[in-house]
């Protein structure tokens, strides 16, 4: 395997990213929005590197060889592929999910959220003029779990017609095991409730542990479901605003396929397609790599808070590089706690208050930075959060 330098510090501040540039502040820590601090692969910069050489930059359309990339890189690494007439590609995850649920909702419709859960599916839901129907998740010897009698409960309601799925889960970091995803498929099947999985975390799994594509059970699933995924977050291309949508049911991919036009969320420019491209055909070994790093940092951040804030629980990394910390016995609320590390210890993080109810009480870490970076940002945290327990 190539070294590749994720220790090395890479400046981000003054180059307009949200991350950094959001704050003006300086001395300031951003450890939040789900972006990383490394530079993307190398066959991916080169590829980039092609397409400024070349010059123009007029419409794009995807070829051949970017549907081949997706179905490989899916049948290599997951065992699993969706047919090409399946892919629909568009700007972003976010898109996809606001044209998915245009095509398959109507104002008033419930949707089933597995909390906490991704803040911007609240946003996704409220968007589409429907409501949100939480199903909390357990909290079981410091991991989080499904509550599968809660779940069938709450999807026998004949007003909830869609269930977002978060897999792997952001921010509790589960990898949702073969077995879990078969039973929310069978509870959706019964109450004919529709699956939209959001996998854009798939790439990002710890060592022992698998992703399976929830449409990848069985055909059934497949027809009932779409799934979104997207390079961007396992090679840090959020920028590039790139992602796809497999639809097996072609009734269901004709109405998001309208929904995308409608929105005009349905062309990619070149960049997007070269780095998708690239990423999938040669970005196997720098991945693998990243995630060695990944877990590293999780088992730093676990061994770093149990010596310097051992009331503090961090939830285990399964998948994802956010961490999600369990604050509740300091009886201050989620926004009382973020509030204080920023003004206090110059470090931004997430409030667990956004992603639901459930996630009232905890923060959420992004771990995607350089070992010296995080070590500062630990620093920052047990500084702060020290003053209401250790």
């Amino acid at each position: 395997m190539k070294p590749y330098d994720f220790d090395e510090p890479v400046p981000r501040r003054g180059t307009a990213s949200l991350k950094w540039d959001d704050d003006p502040r300086e001395d300031l820590l951003p450890m939040w929005v789900a972006d990383m601090d490394f530079r993307t692969a190398p066959c991916i910069l080169a590829a980039l590197a092609r397409r400024v050489g070349h010059g123009i930059f007029g419409y794009a359309l995807p070829p051949q060889s970017y549907y081949d990339s997706i179905r490989e890189w899916f049948s290599r690494r997951h065992g699993w592929a969706p047919a090409r007439e399946w892919i629909l590609p568009t700007t972003g995850v976010i898109p996809a999910l606001a044209a998915i649920l245009r095509a398959l909702t109507r104002p008033g419709d419930r949707i089933l959220l597995q909390t906490p859960v991704y803040n911007h599916f609240f946003i996704s839901v409220k968007n589409a003029g429907c409501t949100a129907e939480e199903s909390p998740l357990l909290l079981c010897d410091n991991t989080c779990r499904i509550d599968f009698d809660d779940l069938e409960r709450r999807a026998s309601d004949p007003r909830v017609k869609v269930l977002l799925l978060c897999n792997p889960h952001n921010p509790a970091g589960r990898v949702w095991s073969a077995g879990e995803l078969r039973r929310i498929g069978e509870i959706c099947l019964r109450h004919e409730v529709f699956v939209v999985a959001d996998e854009i975390h798939c790439e990002l799994v710890m060592p022992g542990f698998r992703y399976t594509p929830f449409a990848s059970l069985s055909d059934e699933f497949a027809l009932r479901s779409v799934t979104c995924c997207s390079p961007s977050k396992a090679f840090n291309l959020a920028g590039l605003q790139v992602a796809n949508i497999f639809v097996g049911d072609p009734g269901i991919r004709s109405r998001i396929a309208r929904a995308l036009e409608i929105a005009e969320t349905g062309m990619i420019s070149p960049f997007a397609i070269d780095a998708l491209t690239a990423a999938y055909t040669g970005g196997d070994e720098w991945l693998d790599a990243l995630n060695t790093y990944l877990s590293e940092n999780a088992r730093f951040v676990r061994e770093y808070l149990a010596r310097e804030l051992p009331s503090y629980r961090v939830l285990p990394l399964e998948g994802t590089y956010l961490m999600w910390i369990d604050c509740r016995h300091t009886g201050l609320s989620s926004d009382e706690l973020t509030a204080r590390l920023l003004d206090e210890g110059h470090l931004r993080v997430n409030s667990g208050s956004i992603y639901g109810k459930a996630g009232e009480g905890f923060l959420r870490l992004n771990i995607a930075c350089p070992r010296s970076t995080l070590n500062e940002g630990l620093t920052r945290l047990s500084q702060t959060l020290r003053r209401f327990g250790r």
